[in-house]
């Protein structure tokens, strides 16, 4: 078994409930992304980007194609195109508190006819390989710190 391998996100609030989020700050992994803006949807946010249940799904439905798509190529199976969409539940809890309660992924991948026929052993197996949809099935630990910091200091 390797050693685990860490990554970093960095947060920062720009106002209301927009945050822009970095992606490994810092990282020698060199990463080329454009920061991106998070938001809750109105009335409590302005809407300026997807929230955390939207960014969750998100998450999922790419893993999955990514996934489905590297297992098809391995196979030598010509995928000419793919798409996805991932529909999300919104539910509350006996607390009264909103969670993600479901997530539906309905994924196109675009095969010619002739070889469709041979997709069967991917389609049983390419889930299993997908870190993010796995990871989520079977809950993850998630620690939560909170450290104050003074207006100005470092």
């Amino acid at each position: 078994m390797s050693a685990p391998e860490q990554f970093t996100v960095a947060l920062t609030l720009q106002e209301g409930y927009r945050f822009d989020l970095d992606f490994d700050p810092g990282s020698a992994a060199g990463l080329d992304v454009h920061t991106l803006v998070m938001d809750e949807p109105e009335p409590l946010g302005q809407g300026a980007g997807p929230n955390a249940a939207r960014l969750l799904a998100a998450a999922v439905g790419n893993c999955l194609a990514a996934s489905a798509l590297y297992c098809l190529r391995r196979a030598h199976i010509e995928v000419l195109g793919m798409s996805g969409v991932v529909s999300g539940t919104l539910e509350r809890n006996a607390a009264g508190r909103l969670r993600v309660a479901s997530l539906q992924v309905q994924l196109t991948p675009v095969v010619p006819a002739e070889q469709q026929e041979r997709m069967g052993r991917c389609l049983e197996i390419f889930e299993d390989f997908c870190v993010v949809t796995q990871s989520v099935r079977q809950g993850l630990d998630v620690d939560v710190r909170v450290r104050a910091q003074e207006p100005g200091s470092a």
